[in-house]
């Protein structure tokens, strides 16, 4: 059988374990910080852009522009006319409780380009996979006034939709969904999320539920791994002064009990005390 391992060295193990354990949690406490910094400037953008009065399309994204991040959600007033044969449908959106759809329908302005206008949600019908019905968009000129979103990513697993559908708004996949003459003019920097419509229409899909406010639990995770390297170290210095305790009185209970103590090991003298014992033996002599 092996030794069992000093505990000086036992405890440099407990110890070098602690750090470890005490760099991964550092680690996942900064990454949490992070997610709450993102989360915080996505509020903030929100709080200066969601009920900001609406501007043209052209002020925040002129012709051959591109959109900004900045102005994610800000409102913008197109005028123009939905072009209604091109409308798609969005797959398997969370809504009503239910794998909904969204609609998406091409809106083209006075100055030719086409913005992807998403006019809200509709269930699927009762007795099949489809929506029942889809409320029609307004004809003819129409001022329609929406927030500025940027596109979505595909689905990783490369799945598309059947026709008239889409399983993202990922617009350079949607301006693909359209017809060629469409296609081309499809701003492909951001969408749009239906505000109103001039005129207004009878009946008009399900409104989009407005962006949580809620901050999220980053921070409050970010405490918690802190708290828990600390722990770490707190742990480790119970056990080590636990094994300390139990060792101490085992030490006690052998000596009352008569059992020798080890003989210490002499003391090695060093070079210079034994030269000086050498001197004072010859003096003597």
């Amino acid at each position: 059988m092996s030794a069992p391992a000093r505990p000086g060295l036992r405890w440099a193990g407990y110890v070098a374990f602690a750090i470890v354990f005490a760099i991964a949690c550092a680690f996942l406490a900064n990454w949490q910080f992070s997610r709450n910094a993102d989360r915080s400037a996505q509020l903030a953008l929100v709080e200066a852009n969601y009920d900001a009065p609406a501007v043209p399309l052209a002020e925040l994204i002129p012709n051959g522009g591109e959109f900004s991040a900045s102005d994610e959600w800000h409102p913008v007033e197109l005028t123009g006319s939905y072009l209604a044969d091109e409308q798609l449908l969005v797959r398997n959106r969370p809504h009503g409780g239910t794998a909904a759809f969204e609609v998406l329908v091409p809106f083209q302005l006075d100055d030719g380009r086409v913005l992807i206008v998403d006019r809200g949600w509709v269930p699927p019908a009762a007795d099949g996979p489809l929506p029942a019905s889809i409320p029609a968009p307004p004809e003819g000129e129409s001022t329609v006034v929406v927030r500025l979103r940027p596109g979505e990513a595909l689905p990783s697993s490369g799945r598309t939709g059947d026709e008239g559908q889409v399983p993202t708004i990922n617009l350079p996949f949607v301006a693909d969904s359209v017809s060629t003459d469409v296609s081309d003019a499809v701003i492909t920097s951001a969408y749009g999320i239906l505000v109103s419509e001039d005129p207004a229409p009878a009946t008009v899909p399900g409104a989009l539920a407005v962006p949580s406010e809620d901050p999220g639990p980053h921070l409050s995770y970010a405490i918690q791994w802190i708290l828990f390297a600390i722990m770490g170290f707190i742990f480790i210095g119970y056990i080590i002064r636990t094994e300390r305790k139990y060792r101490r009185e085992d030490a006690e209970d052998a000596q009352q009990a008569g059992v020798p103590r080890a003989p210490s090991r002499p003391r090695r003298r060093d070079r210079d005390a034994e030269d000086e014992d050498a001197l004072l033996d010859a003096a003597l002599r």
